[in-house]
């Protein structure tokens, strides 16, 4: 697909589903690569999905093709951590010649890692250098280049120090952010805590569309259903899920329905992950690995009979040597149909 074509298809995405940016898949570490993202995509053609953080250091000198995505995912937006300005730059301009819907700027995860790298949430402490970074990349995109933040971190959690991270961005163009309704804690918390432990503060989210109406503000932490997500959307333009989306996939064929006026999904679940089969095929003919593409599809029966055994089945024998198509339809099995 050129990149004419590209445009097209975004801009006819974003027309028949209004507001492209009304709901989204979080971006998760280890988790929502292409071949997520290609399943995520069969069952909602709304939602915008986002890549894994990827840091300016892999994409500029890291070997592989870090920007890669299947015209099918679109819209895809891509999630970039970095602080120099001139990197981010550099990596937006690569990303817009891709084809990516959106650019995000991470300044939300609290890991060590990112700390040692100089972003991700401790970015929070400094606004200016946040705003030069966005306007660096505005400088070489024409697509939506967004922040997702945190509301604060250790003990800089007022909401005047929020407001001083949207304010800045803001007075450089950016008009569009993601907001965590947690603080991180920098020190002491590991990753996962950090997404458990502090406290989800949605009046700060709501009161931040308030004071700034015309900016379009989604909220994400905690939410774990439709139904969240049309009382968010009550109050704020976007929702972002993100682990519940990943541990139970089938609700993301309600979206397009609930969220953007689209007729009922009529796949079944069994429908869903038979129509994944093209896909493994083509991958594993290019040397990917089945389990590395099945994993993403755990979820899909949770809650539902027999969907213990299918988890089970497919954990224990799609990492196997040899794995393909055949295990999934014995884990199949395992489900009525």
């Amino acid at each position: 697909m050129s990149q004419i074509e590209k445009i097209i298809k975004s801009d006819h995405l974003i027309t028949q589903g209004g507001d492209f940016r009304r709901f989204s898949v979080a971006p998760m570490l280890d988790w929502t690569d292409k071949h997520c993202r290609t399943f995520h995509r069969k069952l909602t053609k709304h939602a915008v999905l986002y890549t894994e953080m990827i840091t300016t250091g892999a994409i500029l000198f890291g070997k592989g093709d870090y920007l890669a995505f299947g015209d099918h995912e679109m819209p895809v937006a891509l999630q970039l951590g970095g602080s120099d300005p001139k990197a981010l730059a550099e990596c937006a301009k690569r990303a817009g010649e891709y084809g990516y819907n959106e650019i995000n700027l991470n300044v939300g995860c609290p890991s060590d890692r990112v700390q040692n790298g100089r972003f991700g949430a401790c970015l929070m402490a400094e606004p200016q250098l946040v705003a030069e970074c966005v306007a660096a990349m505005k400088a070489e995109v024409d697509i939506p280049v967004t922040v997702k933040t945190r509301i604060g971190i250790d003990e800089q959690d007022s909401y005047e120090f929020l407001t001083a991270l949207i304010e800045a961005s803001q007075q450089v163009g950016c008009d569009d952010f993601i907001i965590h309704a947690r603080k991180a804690w920098l020190k002491g918390l590991s990753p996962k805590e950090n997404r458990e432990v502090p406290p989800l503060n949605y009046p700060r989210v709501y009161q931040l569309k308030k004071d700034f109406a015309d900016l379009h503000i989604s909220i994400n932490g905690g939410v774990k259903t439709l139904d969240d997500c049309q009382q968010h959307l009550a109050h704020l333009d976007g929702v972002m899920i993100g682990r519940e989306a990943y541990s139970n996939p089938y609700m993301l064929s309600q979206v397009d329905e609930l969220l953007y006026g689209e007729p009922a999904f009529t796949q079944s679940r069994h429908e869903v992950v038979r129509s994944m089969y093209d896909y493994f095929e083509a991958q594993m003919t290019q040397g990917a690995n089945f389990w590395h593409i099945a994993r993403h599809m755990l979820g899909i029966f949770q809650s539902q009979p027999g969907g213990r055994a299918f988890r089970r089945h497919l954990s224990e024998n799609g990492h196997k040597q040899g794995a393909d198509i055949s295990v999934m339809e014995k884990a199949l099995e395992c489900v009525p149909e």
